[in-house]
């Protein structure tokens, strides 16, 4: 390679420096045809997305199963407006992404006005960083942004790139060498209130993903002999056959008995934008290990120790077993919030816990590891995250710091590009998959394994249930069932119909045994969901 080339180059090589397999978005003309040609040459393709929303999501859901950084590419003006949504998500849920735009050049902005606005002041809520790649170090300038989209906490930066910025040669990226993160805290004082503890309980957080601290939170729950509970996206870093599994963590009621018996309360990686919109509901000592620290919290702690997880686990030193907990104890507070949230039947149609229980029976009789499952916002996403069994962390993708809709779908088939003999499972919400419809045919022209389950209750549920509480008019949350069956065979997708035990039965077994996008649509009663969302939440 000469000693100059262009940005787009320069941007393409950093991103096979730091191991990206592939881009998604919903290119404009200027400078992101640049970084795909780029990028294909390279060995880096490019995945066309239907929306930019939906791109964003897939290159989020992509950094959070690679570690590596997800990359989005948009127009400016309605792309960049478009994909904003998905830049919060990536903020909120904590994922590495670079959002590529389109920009203006200061002679532009002369004489132009249309589809003019601030494009920085418009992310900067939602973005970690911003560059244009003008200065006389580009290649630096990119690798600063990739670095700081991944250092604690993680999340989104916007590099906005003009077509005459992107085409300019620079030099090439000189290297240097990374500062390794270290250990903050005091780690005496953590270690020391560890010890005290006789029923300590750890809640494991979404940083726990990441396979080195997964495998340090076993460690520390087996030598402490503990229970442990994991939030929705922390689901599987404890196994659910894990005899330190105690169930899902919200900070709602549906935990309370296991937490309630405890003495002290240690989060690992427990970040807060995970918890429910309620106050922190336990008056029991806190402990924290954290990568980072953060400034809005639920609870006070008595030790903080902030760090590489692994490494925060290693420097508590060798751990003793706490008197308090008896073989089996977790796992009973494990079936005691899984009977807590079961879905009452209703005698008609199908219920979502019977729908998710049967598709991970028939996703269980083909060879290999379980598909990912990608779960949308909505009430069915109590049934989903509570009767799929994880035995990893990312076995599950869901946003839960934004807790958007439309975003099972477009995870789901990130998730399945990313391991396609594994695949991956959709369970959305009509309103969700209403949002996101055209990213079926994404699906279809990339051939993606993915089995979209449709909870098609003709309603915002979760909304339904809120403004039943309060004895109003249902006026504003409910439509007639639409025919998701029929549209996804016209967007390229095998699809069935289920409303009863039998037809459920048929359409899990074709479509599992399907390989490639399959569609089941499933008629659900949603008369218990209250019931479980107070089980849940309280």
């Amino acid at each position: 390679m000469s000693a100059q080339h262009t940005v787009a180059e320069a941007f393409a090589d950093a991103l096979v420096r730091h191991c990206v397999t592939r881009m998604f978005g919903v290119p404009g003309g200027g400078s992101s045809l640049d970084v795909i040609a780029a990028a294909a040459a390279r060995g880096i393709p490019f995945v066309l997305a239907r929306t930019e929303n939906g791109a964003v999501m897939m290159a989020g859901a992509t950094a959070e199963l690679s570690g590596t950084p997800g990359v989005a590419l948009t127009t400016k003006g309605p792309g960049l407006a478009n994909g904003a949504n998905g830049a919060a998500y990536a903020m909120l849920d904590r994922a590495p992404v670079l959002m590529v735009t389109d920009g203006f050049t200061p002679k532009q902005l002369a004489y132009i006005t249309h589809q003019v606005f601030d494009q920085k002041a418009m992310l900067a809520p939602v973005m970690k960083g911003h560059g244009r790649l003008e200065g006389d170090d580009a290649a630096q300038e990119i690798e600063t942004l990739i670095q700081t989209a991944l250092a604690p906490r993680r999340g989104p930066v916007h590099v906005e790139l003009t077509g005459p910025a992107a085409r300019r040669e620079v030099a090439p990226f000189a290297g240097g060498a990374r500062a390794e993160a270290g250990i903050a805290g005091d780690v005496d004082a953590l270690r020391a209130r560890i010890a005290a503890a006789k029923r300590p309980v750890v809640v494991a957080g979404l940083e726990a993903c990441r396979p080195e601290a997964a495998d340090a939170l076993r460690r520390l729950c087996a030598g402490l002999g503990c229970a442990g509970l994991v939030t929705y996206k922390a689901k599987g870093t404890i196994a659910d056959d894990d005899p330190a599994y105690a169930g899902i963590f919200t900070g709602g009621a549906a935990e309370g008995p296991c937490v309630s018996s405890a003495d002290l309360i240690v989060l690992y990686g427990m970040d807060p934008v995970e918890l429910i919109l309620q106050p922190w509901p336990y008056d029991i000592p806190v402990v924290e290990m954290s990568t980072a620290p953060h400034p809005v919290h639920y609870c006070a702690r008595e030790a903080s120790v902030y760090g590489p997880l692994d490494a925060v686990v290693g420097a508590l030193g060798p751990l003793q077993p706490a008197p308090g907990w008896r073989e089996g104890e977790a796992h009973a507070f494990r079936d005691t919030q899984r009977a807590a949230l079961a879905y009452p039947s209703t005698g008609n149609l199908l219920s979502p816990q019977e729908v998710v229980e049967r598709a991970a029976a028939h996703a269980a009789r083909r060879p290999g590891p379980l598909p990912r499952i990608a779960v949308d916002a909505g009430a069915h996403m109590f049934s989903a995250t509570m009767f799929w069994p994880c035995r990893e962390p990312g076995d599950i993708l869901i946003s839960n710091g934004l807790a958007t809709m439309a975003y099972a779908l477009p995870a789901g088939i990130a998730a399945a590009l990313h391991d396609p003999a594994r695949g991956a499972v959709v369970f959305t919400g009509d309103g969700g998959l209403l949002m996101c419809l055209g990213e079926l045919a994404t699906a279809a022209q990339y051939g993606a394994n993915v089995t979209v389950v449709v909870f098609n209750d003709a309603s915002l549920s979760l909304i339904d249930v809120k403004q039943q509480s309060r004895k109003l008019a249902p006026d504003g949350v409910r439509w007639e069932r639409p025919d998701f069956a029929g549209t996804a065979r016209g967007l390229g997708f095998e699809a069935w119909r289920a409303d009863s035990a039998e037809t459920l039965e048929t359409a899990l077994a074709a479509a599992m045994a399907h390989d490639g996008p399959a569609l089941v649509d499933a008629w659900i009663d949603p008369r218990g969901y209250g019931a479980q969302l107070k089980a849940s939440r309280g």
